[in-house]
């Protein structure tokens, strides 16, 4: 469980494949705090770390993770948001992110706000996902690249974020331009009101 407070931005610095999974070894300033076995959410991918050595870390994505995220875009030296899992012992500056990203969104403008920067995202909708709780609500929270943010302006595939310069430039939304693909992870709250509507 997550809160989608990014802690850092890690650099990518090896990709290896096998079969149809992926390991991404990766360097940030907490590695030797991490533990083979823990969590940690890569642009809002909760991924297991299976090793550390050398002041790196390494994780695995499998072809669901890869096929469902922008992971498999990533190339050696990309920046990826990190985060650890949450501690249950503080506030909840965020809000209840599981790791599970439901599917890619493509940004399509960036628009200044006088200091900050609206970003607009689009993602393939339909009415079978809407049913599920895949959709955004104005002032409802999504999650994109594991950044926790407040939606404004939807539309049935669309949707508004506005970024404060801090969020901008100690998250890789620093490198998000028109066209970047990213990671969009929907409410839990919704999907499971959705899904209760259903009975």
């Amino acid at each position: 469980m997550f809160s989608g407070i990014v802690e850092e931005m890690a650099t990518v610095v090896a990709i290896k494949k096998y079969g149809e999974n992926v390991d991404f070894t990766l360097r940030c300033s907490f590695v030797d705090e991490l533990k083979i076995d823990q969590s940690v959410a890569h642009n809002g991918v909760c991924l297991t770390v299976v090793k550390i050595e050398d002041g790196t870390y390494t994780v695995t994505a499998m072809k669901e993770t890869l096929d469902r995220s922008n992971l498999g875009l990533l190339k050696e030296g990309d920046r990826v948001n990190v985060e650890r899992s949450m501690l249950m012992n503080g506030r909840l500056d965020g809000h209840i992110v599981q790791g599970h990203v439901d599917e890619t969104a493509t940004c399509i403008a960036m628009e200044d706000a006088d200091g900050s920067t609206y970003f607009t995202f689009q993602y393939a909708a339909n009415k079978e996902m809407a049913h599920r709780g895949y959709f955004t609500v104005d002032k409802g929270s999504v999650t994109v690249n594991g950044v926790s943010l407040t939606v404004c302006e939807p539309t049935d595939d669309t949707f508004k974020v506005a970024i404060i310069p801090y969020t901008r430039e100690n998250t890789n939304f620093a490198d998000i331009q028109v066209g970047t693909v990213v990671n969009l992870e929907f409410d839990i709250i919704g999907k499971y009101i959705a899904r209760l509507s259903q009975f």
